[in-house]
C-alpha cells in the first residue's frame, strides 16, 4: 500500500486513506473529500491531484466559506468588464484557470443554492459563463470537494442540492479524526517538532514523559491543525531541552483514555509504536539506547522502524552520527 508522503501515519485507518488516495487519482471523476476541521483535506486534495494524470496542471483552490457571497460568482466563474460596479476588466475564474489540471472547493456546503445549479451545470457538461457574458466557456478541470459539514443534513433542510450531492460525490473519502488514528498522534508530534524547532532555530532534544502521555490522551479536537499549532506554540514557549504539558498549555485541559475496543494485533502494533516514539523522543533518537531501552536488539529494532514506516519521519542516531534503517 502506497506511502503518502506529504501525509504522516501508519494507523490502519491512515492507510485506508492512502489505499483510496491512490485509486481515485488515476481517475478524472469528482472527488468529495469529507472530515472534521484540521484533518488534511485540501492536503488530500493536493495528494490527489499530484497523483493524477493533470499533475503538470495547475492546483486551484477556493475557500467558498471565506469569500463573501457577491464575490464568490465572480471568483467561481470570471466575470466581464463592467459586469458590475468594480469590475474594470475582465477576470478569469478559479474554474478557468483550472483547465486541464484541479479545482479545489474548500467548505463546498456554504455554496449558495443559485451557484450550486451553475455548479452542478459545469460537472455535468464542463461548460459556465463569466458573469455578464453570454459566452458559454468549455472548461476541462477536475473538481475535488471538500465540507466538514452533514451534507445530507443539510439537503434534509433544503441548504443544498441532492442532485448536485451525488454528483460530487461519485467519490468519496472520509478523512478520519486525529482522536481515532492511534499511534499517529505520537509520531506527527515528533515529526512537527523536529520541523517547529529547526524554523525557530532551537535545540530541543523532545518531549518528556509526560509531554508524551499529554498528546497521546488529549482528544484533539482540532485534529491535526491543532496539534501543529499546539507545538509550535511550545517551542517558542519552551524554556528547556525538552518540551512539558505546560508549554503544550496541556496541564489544565480534559484528557480521555481509549475505550473503544481493537483486535489484538491492532493493539499489539499501537503500542508498539507509541513505545518506539516515546523511547526515541526520551533518548533523543539514539538507537543504541532506544534498543536497551525496549530491551530489543538493534537489528530487531531497525526491523521495527521499516516494517511501520518509522524511518521516514523520525531522526536518529547512532555513536552521534546520523544513520538510516537498512532497505
Amino acid at each position: 500500500m502506497g506511502q503518502i508522503e506529504e501525509m504522516l501515519g501508519t494507523s490502519a485507518a491512515i492507510r485506508t486513506v492512502f489505499s483510496v488516495i491512490h485509486k481515485v487519482a488515476k481517475t478524472d471523476l469528482p472527488v468529495l473529500v469529507t472530515g472534521e476541521t484540521g484533518t488534511g483535506k485540501e492536503l488530500t486534495a493536493q495528494a490527489i491531484h499530484d497523483r493524477s494524470l493533470r499533475k503538470r496542471g495547475a492546483f486551484v483552490p477556493i475557500n467558498c466559506g471565506a469569500i463573501p457571497e457577491t464575490l464568490l460568482e465572480s471568483e467561481l466563474f470570471g466575470h466581464e468588464r463592467g459586469a458590475f460596479t468594480g469590475a474594470v476588466q475582465q477576470k478569469k475564474g478559479r474554474l478557468e484557470a483550472a483547465s486541464g489540471g484541479t479545482v479545489f472547493l474548500d467548505e463546498v456546503g456554504e455554496l449558495l443554492l443559485s451557484l450550486q445549479v451553475k455548479l452542478l451545470r459545469f460537472l455535468q457538461k464542463g461548460t459556465c459563463e463569466r458573469v455578464g457574458s453570454q459566452e458559454t466557456l468549455h472548461v476541462d478541470a477536475r473538481v475535488i470537494a471538500a465540507t466538514n459539514l452533514d451534507l445530507k443534513e443539510s439537503i434534509d433542510k433544503n441548504l443544498f442540492r441532492e442532485d448536485l450531492y451525488y454528483r460530487l460525490g461519485v467519490l468519496h473519502i472520509h478523512l478520519p479524526p486525529l482522536r481515532d488514528r492511534g499511534e499517529d498522534t505520537l509520531l506527527m508530534a515528533m515529526s512537527f517538532l523536529k520541523q517547529a524547532a529547526a524554523s525557530q532555530r532551537k535545540s530541543i532534544r523532545g518531549y518528556t514523559s509526560e509531554a508524551l502521555n499529554a498528546i497521546r490522551t488529549y482528544p484533539w479536537p482540532g485534529n491535526v491543525r491543532e496539534l501543529s499549532n499546539r507545538i509550535r506554540r511550545a517551542v517558542v514557549m519552551a524554556e528547556g531541552p525538552e518540551i512539558t504539558p505546560h508549554d503544550l498549555d496541556l496541564t489544565g485541559e480534559a484528557l480521555c483514555g481509549t475505550d473503544s475496543l481493537d483486535s489484538l494485533r491492532a493493539a499489539h502494533r499501537r503500542i508498539e509504536v507509541e513505545l518506539i516514539v516515546k523511547a526515541m523522543s526520551l533518548h533523543q533518537g539514539n538507537l543504541t539506547r532506544v534498543a536497551r531501552e525496549l530491551q530489543v536488539s538493534r537489528t530487531t529494532l531497525y526491523r521495527k522502524l521499516r516494517a511501520y514506516n518509522l524511518g521516514d519521519h523520525l531522526s536518529f542516531t547512532e555513536g552521534g552520527c546520523s544513520v538510516a534503517p537498512a532497505n
